[in-house]
């Protein structure tokens, strides 16, 4: 009887405790898994030792060229690409949520990374619009796969545009960053028309670490930009 006892009061304990432990709800699971990809860097998802293309250039010849042309004293005055950060509009994705997802799923396979997604900043009744209502999607790219995307968009997305003569060199702002947009999404090759809800365009953003628009315009020049003469 008293081993009985002592029994109970064992599985009492332990009801009461995994009653005093909340358990996760859906949002709290999202919010780790969201967490664990964020921690899946990219040295477990590219080759141990992997440099890309465009960043060997760099390294071997379009650094060198700028230390000659503008007489940097100090290897880290030497201009970089710091980021680059595309940017899709979905206005229609208020009526179809289907719509917003099918763009943030075109991004993440034209970045090889999961966009954000965009928020109005503010309420505009004509065009029905409520602060906190979703408008588009976002991706931020740093490191290899900034370099991987650079090198995809020059080499190959690009020069698949319609009647293209190259990229306006007046689009920077001022600041050493490059800004310019691309009507389709479908120019890059990870896209499946067959697939493609609606045709969309994006805007992309390159972030140099550059002083004035001169080092920049050499930067990007040097890396492979297909500007045309002014």
């Amino acid at each position: 009887m008293a081993e009985e006892k002592e029994e109970k009061k064992e599985e009492k304990k332990e009801k009461a405790a995994k009653a005093a432990k909340p358990g996760k709800g859906e949002k709290a699971e999202k919010a780790d898994k969201a967490k664990a990809d964020k921690a899946l860097d990219e040295s477990e998802r590219m080759p141990k030792g992997y440099v890309p293309r465009v960043l060997k250039h760099y390294r071997e010849e379009t650094a060198g060229a700028l230390r000659g042309r503008f007489a940097y004293k100090n290897q880290l005055q030497v201009p970089k690409l710091a980021k680059i950060v595309i940017n899709m509009g979905c206005g229609d994705g208020l009526k179809d949520p289907k719509l917003l997802d099918a763009a943030a799923g075109d991004m993440a396979a034209i970045a090889g990374q999961r966009p954000v997604i965009t928020r109005a900043s503010r309420s505009v009744a004509s065009f029905k619009l409520r602060k906190g209502m979703a408008v588009g999607c976002r991706v931020t790219l740093r490191g290899t796969r900034m370099y991987e995307f650079f090198d995809r968009l020059v080499n190959v997305a690009l020069p698949r545009i319609r009647d293209f003569r190259g990229l306006s060199p007046d689009s920077f702002d001022g600041r050493g960053n490059y800004t310019f947009g691309i009507k389709e999404q479908i120019v890059f090759p990870e896209i499946d028309y067959d697939k493609v809800m609606k045709v969309r365009g994006m805007d992309i953003t390159l972030t140099t670490t550059a002083r004035t628009d001169q080092e920049a315009f050499e930067l990007l020049k040097g890396l492979g930009m297909p500007f045309r003469a002014s």
